[in-house]
């Protein structure tokens, strides 16, 4: 019997009623039966990414964390842009994995969702220079920006636009496709 396969999504929002989670929330209603869905919610609880410590042993946090990555079969992230870049608690996220290997050649799509009609472009390049550092593999669909996203979901998580739903739709699909190939 073959494991079943999981796809893990972080939002590199943290707030309350993020956009960005919302969309995680979404692409749910896309997951194909036999696939498990997990959205990580702990990147807050991470510490400053200090190499020191990361030489050391790491704290246990950050050692739940790469395991969590590590068991997935691919990764997906939606993200916000501040300042225009990437929020910081993801950033340091994603630092912790750099001495690492969990992501080495793993499926990755990526979203940004901002809601400026830009769409967080800066934010959405920023992250897929730091994830090609982790040597990730970005799956064909699977770099998305969501320009105005307050006029694309609604509050409770569902998809009000129909060209985003058949982008996350193709987003999802390249994505199990990858996994399951």
């Amino acid at each position: 019997m073959t494991k079943q396969k999981k796809i893990v999504a972080i939002s590199g929002s943290i707030r309350e009623g993020s956009s960005n989670t919302n969309i995680l929330k979404a692409l749910s209603a896309f997951i194909p039966e036999g696939i498990d869905y997990i959205i990580y919610n702990g990147i807050q609880d991470l510490p400053h990414f200090n190499p020191d410590i990361d030489r050391m042993k790491p704290p246990a946090v950050v050692e739940d964390f790469r395991k969590t990555l590590d068991e997935s079969h691919a990764l997906i992230i939606c993200t916000p842009e501040y300042a225009k870049g990437v929020p910081g608690v993801l950033k340091n996220a994603l630092d912790w994995l750099v001495s690492s290997a969990e992501l080495y050649k793993k499926p990755v799509a990526v979203i940004t969702a901002s809601p400026s009609i830009a769409g967080g472009d800066k934010a959405h390049e920023s992250l897929l220079l730091t994830l090609g550092m982790l040597d990730v593999t970005i799956v064909k669909n699977g770099s998305l920006l969501v320009p105005t996203v307050g006029t694309k979901f609604t509050n409770d998580a569902k998809v009000s636009d129909e060209n985003t739903k058949q982008s996350l739709v193709a987003l999802i699909n390249s994505i199990v496709d990858e996994i399951n190939s």
